[in-house]
């Protein structure tokens, strides 16, 4: 397969990439850059555990492919770790065991931090279609929606 040069805002810096067409964007944040906060779960889209941010927008990196990417913007976790509202919304997630295994917590931190960028005080209803797009086996969900809901409440954005 031919390779060709893909340019791409990742986290705020500008990247300059090589992809074959058939590259995933997960594949080039993981592989190529090492931003290992987005997980690969299913790779077909259903669990949302790789979800980013592409142009403000909450994806799933894997069904997308880089080279869509060409001249976009994508955040990952890496991305908001300095955040004031990702900062309020980890310390909420330990202090309500929120995070337990831990594997689908980077794509609900993407996943509540986009919802608090929009929502100051989100009803219960609007944090659960936030997030119903990322599947959770271990917390059943009430220990997100708490710590969402406190993190709005505190200052969102």
């Amino acid at each position: 397969m031919t390779k060709r040069i893909t340019t791409m805002n990742i986290n705020g810096a500008e990247h300059s990439i090589q992809v074959s067409p058939s590259d995933r964007l997960i594949d080039v944040l993981r592989d190529q850059l090492g931003l290992k906060s987005v997980k690969e779960g299913c790779g077909t889209g259903d669990c949302g555990i790789c979800a980013v941010l592409v142009d403000g927008k909450l994806v799933n990196s894997c069904l997308m492919l880089a080279a869509q990417c060409d001249g976009r913007r994508a955040v990952t976790l890496e991305g908001l770790l300095n955040d004031s509202a990702m900062k309020r919304l980890q310390a909420n997630f330990v202090t309500n065991n929120a995070a337990q295994c831990g594997f689908c917590t980077p794509a609900m931190l993407m996943a509540s931090w986009d919802l608090a960028r929009h929502s100051h005080e989100p009803s219960n209803d609007e944090i659960k279609v936030a997030i119903s797009g990322i599947l959770c086996r271990c917390t059943g969900y009430y220990q997100i929606i708490d710590s969402i809901r406190e993190s709005c409440k505190e200052g969102g954005h």
